[in-house]
C-alpha cells in the first residue's frame, strides 16, 4: 500500500525557491511513477511534473520547465520538487501522486492511484 506524505510549502517571495517533498511509507513505492499536480485558487487541477519509476524519464509542464526540477531518492522513499524562480502564478495547492502503471501519459491526474494530502504554496509579488 502506498501512503504519501507531503512536506514543504507555505510562503515565498517572487524569485525565491522552495522544495516540496513527498514520502511514501509503503513498500512498493520504487516501482511507481510519481507526479506533481497543482490547483490554483478557483481553477482546476493541472499537471506540473512527473518522473518514471526508474527516474530515467522526467516530464514538465511548459509553465514550469527550466524552473522546476524533479528528483527521487529511493533510499528515503522520497520524491522532491525543487522550485526556483517562483512566480505569483505558481501560487496553488500542490499534490504529489503515484501510479503503478509506468506506461501512462503522466499528465492525466485520472491515471494516478494514490495522492498526498496537499500543501499550499503562496508566492507573493
Amino acid at each position: 500500500q502506498v501512503q504519501l506524505t507531503q512536506s514543504g510549502g507555505e510562503l515565498v517571495q517572487a524569485g525565491g525557491s522552495m522544495r516540496l517533498s513527498c514520502t511514501d511509507s509503503g513498500r512498493t513505492w520504487s516501482t511507481y511513477a510519481m507526479g506533481w499536480f497543482r490547483q490554483p485558487p478557483g481553477k482546476e487541477r493541472e499537471f506540473v511534473a512527473a518522473i518514471s519509476w526508474s527516474g530515467g524519464s522526467k516530464y514538465y509542464a511548459d509553465s514550469v520547465k527550466g524552473r522546476f526540477t524533479l528528483s527521487r531518492d529511493y533510499a528515503k522513499n522520497t520524491v522532491y520538487l525543487q522550485m526556483n524562480n517562483l512566480k505569483p502564478e505558481d501560487t496553488a495547492a500542490y499534490y504529489c501522486a503515484a501510479v503503478q502503471d509506468d506506461s501512462g501519459s503522466y499528465v492525466d491526474d485520472n491515471e494516478y492511484e494514490y495522492w498526498g494530502q496537499g500543501t499550499q504554496v503562496t508566492v507573493s509579488s
